[in-house]
C-alpha cells in the first residue's frame, strides 16, 4: 500500500509540531557503496558521512540505475524509467520534478551541480534553452553542462565554465578555481538568504566522475588550470587521484553541515546523501575483505548499488542500519511526506515514502526494487526486479547477490532451497506485471526514442 502524506498524521507528534523541514538532497556522481567507511569501505577515510551514519540513518539497499541520465530522470520525477525516459542527457521539459511539488508547496528552491539534462547530445528541442532549470521547479541554479557539452565549455573541475541563473562564467574568469567549491560556494549562499523561510537544494555533484584529476587537497602547489583536467594515464596516480576525489566529497558535505550549523538551520534540515551510479570499471576497491571492481553502466550490484545515508538531528532514529529496500522513484514521496503535502493526479505513482524507515518502522514500504535500463554506449539493456537477497533478471536468470556479486552462479536451474522458491516465484509474479522488457538490441543516440509506457498501472 503506497505511503502518502497523509501518514504523517499518525507519526510521533513531534514531526507534526514542527514547520516544515528544509532539505537538503546530495547525490555524488559515479560512485557506489564499497567507497563509504560505514558501508565497509576500507580504501577511503569519509568521516562526515560516517558520522552521519552512526548518528542518523544508513539504508544498506538503495538501488539506482547503472548510468546517470536514467538515474537523474527517475529521482527527480519519482517515475520508473519505462515511463518517461527517451534519451541520454535527456529530461523531457513536460515532466513534474520535485522541484515543482517543492516550489508549489512554499519552499524555495535549488539546484547546482551537474545537469547534463538538455538534450545537447541529440541537440534535442530546447537544447539551448538556458531557463530549463527554472522550468524544471528550480528557483535559482548554478550549473555545468546546461546549454554547453564538454568540448565547446571544459571540464566540470579545475577552471570550469558555469551557467549561473542565466549567466555564463567561463573558464577565464573561473581561472584556477575548482568546480565543486564554486557549487559549494552557490549552496551556502543561497541558504543563507533563505534562512527564514522552508528550502529545497538538489545537490547533484560533479565528483567523483572522471577525469580522475587531484582534489584541492591533494593538488599542493601545482598549477591550478584547465591543464589540471587532464587524467593521469599511470593507474596507481589514477586511484590515488580517486581516494582524493571521494575524501573531497566528504569534506563538502561537511561544508553544507557547518553552513547550516552557522544559520541555526541544523535541526530543522534534512540531509540525504546518495549517488546516481556505481563506481567507474577503473576503479577497483577493498571492501569487507574483498575487491569490488567498479562496474558503472552494467546491471550488477556493483553497478546498481549506491549509499543512501540520512540525517536530521534529534527527529530520526540514531545509529539505525536500515534493510529496508529503496530506489530511486521513493524520493520524491518522502519529500512530500516531509513537507506535509498531499499528492494528487500530478503525481507520480511508483515510489513509497521512506519516512516511516526513518523513524524506524521498516514494516511498510516496498517489497521489490526494479530496474528498467534501455541505455546507449553499447551496454546491455533489460529489466530486473530484486529483494534484499536474491535478484530475478526479466531474461530467467536468477542470482543470490549478497554472496556473488558479479552474478556468476545462476540459480534458475539449480534451485534448492524453500525459501529460494518463495523468492523466485515473487519476484517472477511481479516481473510479468511490468510492460514490455527493452529487447537485446542497442538503440544508440540516433534512435529517435526508446518506447515508454507512461500509463503502466503502478506495480
Amino acid at each position: 500500500m503506497k505511503i502518502f502524506s497523509l501518514f504523517i498524521c499518525s507519526l510521533p507528534l513531534f514531526i507534526c509540531a514542527n514547520d516544515k523541514p528544509n532539505i537538503v538532497l546530495i547525490m555524488a556522481d559515479d560512485v557506489s557503496w564499497e567507497a563509504f567507511g560505514s558501508y565497509g569501505a576500507e580504501d577511503y577515510k569519509t568521516p562526515v558521512l560516517d558520522k552521519m551514519a552512526k548518528e542518523g540513518v544508513q539504508f544498506n539497499h538503495c538501488y539506482s540505475t547503472p548510468i546517470c541520465t536514467t538515474s537523474r530522470v527517475m529521482i527527480m520525477t519519482g517515475k520508473y524509467n519505462f515511463r518517461n525516459y527517451t534519451h541520454f542527457g535527456y529530461l523531457k521539459p513536460k515532466e513534474k520534478t520535485f522541484g515543482h511539488l517543492m516550489q508549489e508547496n512554499g519552499y524555495k528552491t535549488a539546484i547546482a551541480g551537474k545537469w547534463q539534462l538538455n538534450g545537447l547530445y541529440n541537440k534535442l528541442p530546447g537544447h539551448d534553452d538556458n531557463s530549463r532549470p527554472h522550468k524544471a521547479g528550480f528557483d535559482e541554479y548554478c550549473l555545468w553542462q546546461l546549454t554547453k557539452q564538454k568540448s565547446q565549455g571544459g571540464e566540470r573541475f579545475w577552471s570550469p565554465m558555469i551557467e549561473k541563473n542565466g549567466e555564463v562564467i567561463d573558464q577565464g574568469t573561473n581561472k584556477d578555481l575548482f568546480g565543486p567549491d564554486l557549487f559549494m560556494d552557490f549552496i551556502c549562499d543561497f541558504m543563507d538568504k533563505n534562512k527564514n523561510e522552508p528550502f529545497f537544494v538538489y545537490y547533484p555533484m560533479v565528483l567523483v566522475h572522471d577525469p580522475f584529476i587531484p582534489s584541492p587537497a591533494s593538488v599542493g602547489d601545482a598549477s591550478r588550470g584547465s591543464e589540471r583536467n587532464k587524467e593521469p594515464k599511470d593507474k596507481n596516480i589514477k586511484k590515488e587521484n580517486f581516494f582524493s576525489m571521494v575524501e573531497y566529497t566528504d569534506k563538502l558535505v561537511g561544508r553544507i553541515q557547518a553552513k547550516l550549523k552557522e544559520i541555526g538551520q541544523l535541526e530543522n534540515t534534512i540531509i540525504l546523501f546518495t549517488a546516481d551510479n556505481g563506481t567507474h570499471p577503473k576503479i577497483t576497491s577493498n571492501w569487507n575483505g574483498q575487491s569490488v571492481k567498479g562496474a558503472k553502466g552494467s546491471m550488477l550490484d556493483a553497478g546498481t548499488h549506491v549509499p543512501l545515508i540520512v540525517s536530521w538531528p534529534g527527529k530520526i532514529s540514531k545509529g539505525l542500519k536500515s534493510n529496508s529496500l529503496v530506489d530511486f522513484t521513493d524520493f520524491y514521496p518522502t519529500f512530500a511526506d516531509l513537507a506535509k503535502i498531499s499528492l494528487n493526479e500530478t503525481d507520480p505513482v511508483d515510489g513509497y515514502s521512506l519516512l516511516p524507515h526513518l523513524l524506524g518502522n521498516s514494516t511498510q514500504g516496498r517489497e521489490f526494487a526494479f530496474c528498467h535500463y534501455q541505455p546507449y554506449w553499447n551496454k546491455k539493456p533489460g529489466q530486473f526486479a530484486r529483494s534484499a537477497k536474491y535478484k530475478l533478471y526479466r531474461d530467467g536468470r536468477f542470482y543470490e547477490t549478497k554472496n556473488d556479486l558479479e552474478e556468476k552462479n545462476d540459480l534458475s536451474k539449480n534451485i534448492t532451497s524453500e525459501e529460494m522458491m518463495t523468492a523466485h516465484k515473487k519476484l517472477k509474479s511481479f516481473l510479468d506485471r511490468c510492460p514490455p522488457a527493452p529487447q537485446n538490441e542497442i538503440l544508440g543516440r540516433s534512435a529517435s526514442e526508446r518506447p515508454t509506457y507512461p500509463n503502466w498501472e503502478k506495480l
